[in-house]
């Protein structure tokens, strides 16, 4: 399968090497002059017409793509479920991986993605120049005179057009990251929620370029007295009232992007976010299907996942208990299916009616899907408006009935590599604390069950308060499931910042409820689970009846030959005995050491780690990520492989 899944990859490649030629030469005369006018020549269908060369070159190859994607997927999961990828060769990108670029605008970049950044402005700037000289050289003194313009007039509308014709490339890309079940980002390696930021810088970019489109006509067509072109609805050539309309449902999406506005005021965010539709519509409409069709492979990869969730959304999970801390964190336990696995460091979308019906909120999962095949638990922090609501739902003691919660997801990486290292260092921040639980709850897993080798561990967790220390207790599993801390050498150090000393005061027990369904309802649900066990049981006794009887009428004179078989429980066949955990085992107490009044020295410690590979791992606030990732990339240790992980977009 390895061998397959490398052709794959390789196809893929070729396939994407292609499409990015074809954006290359786009703007040239040599592919409009001659590519173009050849490609559509031979492919002028009668179902599909002129748009039919569109749709090969540049829809196609994508929707080609994702479905070798979804091969790809699918054979990564045999692999991991045969178990041939928990040892995988250490990664010779890592050095490719490193952070290249620590703070900025643009955040914590690595090597790989400040490449990728660096070649697609290159392209958009390649695009705009190369249209712009082709389009100026079409201006001659005759086509001024025809026109009854001036040069800076007839520059600016051709400036204006190649300003929308290369948002078109951002819009073209602007999906994908967004797409949660996308089968494209894997191939590279990536997963939605790590690859938010790119559908943010390319948003920008898209939006700064239709909207100087725009700006540009208008000023052209004041400059020519045609003002009357705003209100145009052409039906051969391209619409303007459609492209306005797509713009300003554009600018209202864009304006409540300000990192202030989302913030302050999410369900505004949250809401203006889904004039998308209209965008898209209108921008449609603007252009017409024909040139749509290069953006559309993204955008229908995109519709297609999103139909999927609303579809999943519908369904209502049972939520069968809760922990609640006294840091006013919960964790919310699930039922689920053995057959739903997940890797760590994956998270889900939660809904909550009562509070929202609209909201949809992502949090990081806790649980282990090999651990805890029946349950899936997630942690939830009580900082915004909505969590503090569903809190306080859950810590009220009149809560006893069922409350309805929706789930998306699973979503997040394709698998994990943590088995790669020798050392795992993992950094946390308050409720950065999240995703390693689950990875400390799969690595017991893979200790205990799989017999695996597991890395040294080192938890570096800081709090503000000494009450957050209680989130340590999350990393036992709550369905009594054996905690094997014992088979893992896992060493914590906690810090709690904002005190010197440990306090008591104000102090909370953790709490964990039960939430009890309706005794109607389950009265009634039994009933009728008891009338079709009853209806099912007397039709399968008559059947089996019927049989026996058509058996015994075709051999009713051997049957006084038969005899009775008298069946007897074996003696000793049941063993009361049973076999406790063998003692002494590392308990999570002995493990942690707790310091007070102080920070943590990250340098110090991460320089400390021996071995040839040691995985570095941070979530929490922004400079502590910045912090750790300056620190991995100062090439003072060639041993280090930094991560991080960061679910506040």
């Amino acid at each position: 399968m390895n061998v397959i899944r490398a052709a794959i990859r390789l196809l893929v490649m070729v396939v994407l090497m292609g499409s990015l030629i074809l954006w290359i030469m786009m703007p040239t005369n040599t592919y409009r002059q001659k590519w173009w006018l050849h490609i559509r020549a031979n492919t002028n269908s009668t179902y599909f017409g002129v748009q039919g060369a569109t749709m090969l070159l540049y829809t196609f190859p994508i929707l080609f793509v994702a479905t070798l994607g979804s091969v790809y997927l699918h054979l990564g999961k045999k692999l991991s479920h045969a178990g041939l990828e928990r040892n995988g060769k250490k990664n010779r990108l890592a050095l490719w991986k490193r952070p290249a670029i620590v703070g900025g605008p643009l955040g914590i970049l690595s090597g790989v993605e400040l490449g990728f950044f660096i070649m697609f402005i290159a392209l958009l700037v390649w695009s705009f120049s190369t249209f712009l000289r082709v389009g100026f050289a079409r201006i001659t003194p005759q086509l001024l005179a025809e026109r009854g313009e001036q040069l800076w007039e007839a520059k600016l509308d051709s400036a204006a057009l190649r300003l929308g014709l290369v948002g078109n490339i951002c819009l073209a890309f602007l999906f994908f990251p967004v797409t949660r079940g996308s089968s494209v980002l894997p191939l590279f390696g990536l997963n939605s929620e790590g690859s938010i930021k790119y559908h943010i810088w390319v948003g920008h970019i898209a939006m700064v370029l239709f909207t100087a489109h725009g700006l540009c006509y208008i000023i052209y067509w004041a400059a020519t007295d045609r003002m009357s072109e705003m209100l145009k609805w052409s039906k051969i050539h391209v619409a303007n009232v459609p492209g306005e309309i797509s713009l300003v449902a554009g600018l209202v999406m864009w304006a409540t992007t300000i990192p202030g506005v989302r913030r302050k005021m999410f369900e505004l965010f949250l809401y203006t976010h889904y004039f998308y539709v209209l965008f898209v519509f209108f921008f449609i409409l603007h252009v017409g299907i024909n040139y749509s069709c290069m953006m559309l492979p993204g955008f229908y990869l995109f519709m297609v996942d999103r139909y999927l969730r609303f579809l999943q959304s519908r369904q209502r999970v049972r939520l069968l208990s809760a922990r609640i801390l006294p840091c006013e964190t919960l964790e919310l336990n699930f039922s689920k299916s053995p057959g739903l696995s997940y890797t760590s460091t994956s998270i889900m979308f939660v809904n909550v009616p009562s509070i929202s019906k609209l909201q949809w909120h992502p949090f990081t999962i806790s649980s282990s899907s090999n651990l805890e095949p029946e349950q899936l638990s997630l942690v939830i922090k009580s900082e915004g408006s909505w969590s503090k609501k569903l809190y306080e739902m859950l810590s009220s003691p009149s809560l006893m009935e069922r409350l309805d919660v929706s789930l998306e997801g699973p979503y997040g990486p394709a698998s994990t590599h943590f088995l790669r290292h020798d050392t795992l260092v993992m950094v946390s921040g308050g409720s950065g604390i999240t995703p390693f639980i689950s990875i400390i709850r799969e690595l017991i897993f893979m200790s205990k069950t799989l017999k695996c080798k597991t890395p040294q561990l080192l938890l570096i967790c800081a709090f503000k308060n000494s009450s957050q220390l209680t989130m340590l207790d999350l990393l036992h599993p709550l369905s009594g499931t054996s905690s094997g801390f014992s088979n893992l050498q896992l060493q914590i150090e906690a810090y709690v910042t904002r005190e010197k000393e440990p306090t008591t005061q104000n102090s909370k027990l953790l709490q964990t409820i039960c939430l009890i369904y309706s005794y109607s309802l389950k009265a009634l649900l039994n009933m009728l689970i008891i009338c079709i066990c009853i209806a099912m049981t007397a039709s399968a006794a008559v059947l089996w009846n019927k049989k026996q009887n058509a058996k015994e009428a075709n051999q009713y004179q051997n049957i006084n030959g038969l005899s009775p078989i008298a069946l007897s429980p074996a003696s000793g066949s049941h063993n009361a005995d049973r076999e406790l955990e063998s003692l002494p085992h590392q308990s999570l107490v002995q493990s942690t050491k707790v310091h007070y009044g102080k920070r943590p020295d990250l340098k110090r410690m991460i320089f400390e780690r021996k071995g040839s590979s040691v995985g570095v791992l941070v979530c929490g606030p922004k400079t502590m990520r910045h912090e750790v990732a300056t620190i991995c990339s100062s090439g003072l240790a060639d041993n280090l492989h930094f991560e991080a992980m960061s679910f506040s977009w």
